[in-house]
């Protein structure tokens, strides 16, 4: 009786022993569509890479179509799907990233824009704590540390702490024992600490507070003025700087200060600045002007990490990131330049 409630949900009411065999092709991608949001985010944090867990949502949903005789109520057609989705995740992990980020830098690292973070699920929006967990693990500072894991205890990791799995229904997805995914899952969150801020609350998470607002605001102003001592004044001791698929950690103020002098941002002009937000933190978007279009285009974009008052990460995006992110392809003249 259970299966068949769950097939109801599909809008299947009876499949005997064929699966999802009678089911058409749009009405297939239909029910696979529904869950397209969630679990491309569940790609993205597997993966990193934007790019690669678009690619990676299509191949699930491909291999589901091909394998829907296969679905027969057990589980809901939602976990189905997550089974595929991480076993194609891995598959293709294996075949292009054998080996996990090292040296705490991701060059594969993409942004996700709060845009479509707003299009997940809202059903468990009324539980703090799953909202607070759906936060940390989106931020770059999460999926950088995650990318240092190896594919299966990234997984692991993954599918116990963040979609919540019973360490049985990990097992019966990965092919492994109960024993082996708490062994996986304790490795992985070791290694997590490893690489993620000292102190939870070190984190962004949850809504920007006021003195955060006014933090970004200054640093976007300094930035348009490209003044090296406002901003030095904002960064933290620690604070780390990283311009993904640009190879190159800087990890001190000093050293993230030196990196902007000789990149000769130093007394740049014509910069005009957007704030946006990506994966849940606080981005600045910078144009550039060009005389020859008239117009100011895009630069780059910061996305910050603000801890106690002070900046402690900046992540340097490429303009190619625009459109995906939603922001304007160019900005008017205003009359200054």
């Amino acid at each position: 009786m259970r299966a068949d409630m769950r097939l109801e949900e599909l809008g299947v009411s009876r499949l005997g022993g064929s699966g999802l065999g009678e089911v058409d092709e749009p009405a297939f991608s239909g029910l696979a569509e529904r869950h397209r949001r969630e679990l491309h985010v569940h790609c993205y944090r597997m993966l990193g890479s934007f790019e690669d867990a678009e690619d990676t949502v299509q191949e699930t949903f491909l291999r589901a179509w091909r394998r829907r005789e296969t679905f027969e109520g057990r589980s809901t057609f939602r976990a189905w799907l997550y089974r595929i989705a991480t076993n194609a995740c891995l598959d293709l992990l294996a075949k292009c990233r054998p080996e996990p980020a090292t040296g705490g830098e991701v060059r594969w690292l993409q942004p996700y824009p709060d845009r479509l973070l707003d299009e997940l699920p809202a059903g468990e929006a009324d539980e703090p704590e799953t909202v607070a967990v759906a936060r940390e693990t989106i931020e770059l500072a999460y999926l950088v540390a995650v990318q240092h894991l190896a594919p299966r205890p990234r997984a692991v990791l993954i599918l116990r702490d963040v979609l919540g799995w019973p360490a049985k229904e990990v097992a019966e997805l990965l092919g492994d024992s109960v024993n082996s995914v708490n062994s996986a899952l304790q490795r992985a969150r070791a290694g997590m600490r490893e690489h993620l801020p000292a102190e939870r609350q070190d984190w962004t998470g949850g809504e920007e507070d006021a003195g955060t607002r006014e933090l970004v605001r200054r640093f976007t102003d300094a930035s348009v003025a490209t003044d090296i001592d406002r901003l030095t004044a904002m960064l933290h001791d620690d604070v780390r700087c990283s311009m993904p698929p640009t190879p190159g950690l800087y990890v001190g103020r000093d050293s993230v200060v030196n990196n902007w002098i000789d990149d000769g941002f130093e007394g740049m002009t014509g910069l005009r600045a957007v704030p946006t937000s990506v994966n849940r933190q606080p981005a600045v978007a910078f144009y550039h002007w060009r005389k020859r279009e008239g117009a100011y285009l895009p630069l780059t974009i910061d996305v910050l990490r603000v801890t106690g008052g002070a900046i402690t990460e900046i992540t340097t995006f490429h303009d190619d990131q625009f459109p995906r992110l939603g922001l304007p392809e160019r900005l008017p003249a205003d009359g200054t330049e």
